[in-house]
């Protein structure tokens, strides 16, 4: 596969994602192991997390060498080519050990750095082996749940159904719970799923109204915010300079009140 075609490269993430998360959902019926915690003991990889990015990772290589990847569970490679492959190979591993269906894998092709202050998402693919939905998008050819297009919610009359997670790090808690209070306001409902990208998924199909979280790291969120997107909704990211950057989707109208509520640098 050569170039750089949206089309050609969301073909790809599709392809792998779709390959990766059988072999996740193989490993689960098997029986999960926990390989580590990371950050805290509630924050944990599983030994199939570490072997799912590996397929990825070598399905990625043989078709594309020349790229970059930055991925979850192993080092990052500044590639040749100018795009990089942003991984999250089991995205929700603690609904995976625990046997909850919200787990997915996620791939996204972007090009620039590994910085997404500084990229430009071309292509993603979001992939919910438990459920069988695949959900992907590309530059400007929209966003679509297998055949279907997506396209988010544009009227809350009974109040947004937002969605939101909170970090693994206890001393967080607070202020999640916090941030959760000046928002329910105009909430019509909450849900905490553990899957970030399913989550941004679901922003684009209109199931959900809004999302907010702080503290994801690059892989949540580089192929979900792209589904949002091309949906027709908004995507923002602010506090980037500190440990926890907020991130806010939804459709055009949620998203700016949630905006306006959340990001104190424009009250």
């Amino acid at each position: 596969m050569t170039g750089d075609n949206e089309l050609e490269l969301v073909g790809l993430a599709a392809e792998i994602a779709r390959e990766a998360g059988e072999l996740a959902r193989q490993r689960r019926r098997e029986g999960v192991h926990l390989a580590a915690t990371k950050t805290t003991l509630a924050d944990i990889v599983t030994d199939a997390d570490r072997e799912v990015e590996a397929l990825i990772r070598s399905r990625l290589a043989d078709a594309r060498p020349d790229d970059g990847f930055l991925g979850e569970e192993s080092d990052a490679e500044v590639g040749r080519s100018g795009i990089t492959w942003v991984v999250d190979p089991i995205d929700g591993t603690v609904n995976y050990a625990a046997g909850i269906p919200a787990y997915n894998v996620s791939i996204a092709a972007v090009r620039g750095t590994a910085d997404p202050e500084t990229w430009d998402t071309l292509a993603g693919a979001v992939f919910a082996p438990a459920l069988g939905e695949l959900f992907t998008a590309a530059r400007g050819h929209g966003a679509w749940l297998d055949e279907t297009r997506l396209q988010v919610t544009t009227d809350t009359p009974a109040g947004a159904l937002l969605a939101t997670g909170f970090g693994y790090d206890p001393s967080t808690h607070d202020g999640d719970i916090a941030t959760v209070r000046r928002v329910m306001p105009i909430a019509r409902d909450l849900r905490r799923m553990g899957a970030a990208a399913l989550d941004l998924a679901y922003v684009a199909a209109g199931r959900l109204d809004g999302y907010f979280e702080r503290g994801l790291k690059p892989w949540d969120f580089a192929a979900g915010a792209l589904l949002v997107r091309e949906a027709g909704g908004a995507v923002s990211r602010f506090d980037t300079a500190t440990p926890r950057p907020m991130i806010i989707a939804g459709g055009l109208s949620v998203h700016a009140r949630l905006l306006e509520i959340l990001d104190t640098e424009t009250r």
